[in-house]
């Protein structure tokens, strides 16, 4: 049986910068992951023939980020019934709000998950991707709870330090 993985698909070498966070946190997870640099407009054939090849190879999961008209994630989703998230980036004057209203912005039937713009989606991509595969894989859970727990332990270290210096 093929290797569950979550194929990361950026519109642009220039996506990287914000986008390297979401194989950072794939790999902080456990998570088997890979990128490919294809685009919507420019390379409409080798998307549809890379998601060809990568559900045959056992892709679960896709994250497309894009910018500008961000129509990555929508084709991807166009071609698959695996669950797609999109990454909306700024890359124009709008700051990404144009990304974002793309991205989310998809007909009934062709679902792309959302999240946030830039860097903070990118490594919300790679936890929601996370928790999809988590669904039939005990280790990725397992990573996903113990990430959780610390960051919940942090929250109430950080307000008992706080109770004892204001306490009234």
């Amino acid at each position: 049986m093929a290797q569950k993985f979550v194929a990361v698909l950026i519109g642009s070498d220039s996506d990287l910068k914000v986008m390297r966070r979401t194989p950072e946190t794939l790999e902080q997870l456990g998570a088997k992951w890979e990128m490919r640099i294809l685009s919507a407009h420019r390379t409409p054939n080798e998307v549809r023939a890379y998601m060809k090849d990568a559900e045959s190879r056992g892709c679960e999961v896709y994250i497309a980020a894009a910018g500008l008209a961000a129509h990555l994630a929508g084709t991807v989703a166009a071609h698959t019934l695996k669950p797609v998230i999109g990454v909306p980036l700024d890359a124009g004057t709008l700051g990404g709000l144009d990304a974002l209203l793309a991205t989310v912005q998809m007909p009934g039937g062709i679902p792309v998950a959302t999240v946030a713009i830039g860097s903070h989606g990118a490594k919300n991509a790679a936890f929601l991707a996370a928790r999809i595969l988590a669904l039939g894989d005990a280790e990725i859970s397992k990573r996903l709870e113990t990430l959780n727990d610390a960051g919940r332990a942090a929250v109430l270290e950080k307000d008992q330090k706080l109770q004892q210096n204001f306490a009234c």
